[in-house]
């Protein structure tokens, strides 16, 4: 099935977000860009293998290989020197994007125990959104036994949306499950 969520976006969501916010122009309707998935590690320092580990996690969720994010600077306080690797992001663009965003929605969030749906608040001001995981267990990719330990990750979904309302409602279009406030 590819291009599903993309195909839908095109037939479904942009007949609508044309509607509600009055574009004159189809290509003032906002769209999602890129979305980046990144993980801190601050124990990378002294445990390569959790760089390992998470590096390999993070290409089977995503289907694309992390950059290993290094120290810009020294901090004595967290023992961290200049170079060394703190954590892995991923930016995914087009098709991997597309695919992605669809298995986060239909597939990830809602194995989240005790789900009640993502908070509408994570918006930057210009339409960007970021989502906080505790857990990489959530992904149907990812085994219980082949895991070392449990790790969390930060999801932003960048668009092309001018303000919060409208990043809101392309993201709520596209299927992303916010819970009523």
């Amino acid at each position: 099935m590819p291009n599903q969520l993309k195909s839908f976006y095109n037939q479904t969501v942009v007949p609508k977000l044309m509607d509600q916010f009055k574009y004159d122009n189809i290509h003032q309707v906002p769209k999602v860009i890129k979305v980046t998935v990144n993980r801190g590690l601050g124990e990378a320092s002294q445990n390569a293998k959790a760089l390992e580990s998470s590096v390999a996690e993070l290409s089977t969720i995503t289907g694309q290989r992390p950059v290993v994010t290094r120290a810009k600077r020294a901090i004595a306080g967290f023992k961290i020197r200049q170079g060394m690797p703190v954590g892995v992001m991923v930016t995914l663009r087009s098709e991997r994007m597309y695919a992605f965003l669809n298995r986060l929605i239909n597939l990830a969030l809602p194995r989240i125990r005790d789900f009640r749906g993502i908070s509408a608040r994570s918006f930057d001001g210009r339409g960007n959104y970021t989502l906080g995981l505790r857990e990489q267990l959530i992904f149907p990719e990812i085994e219980y036994d082949g895991i070392d330990q449990i790790r969390g990750m930060d999801i932003t979904i960048v668009t092309t949306a001018q303000t919060d309302e409208e990043g809101r409602a392309l993201l709520r279009e596209l299927g992303m499950p916010f819970r009523e406030s």
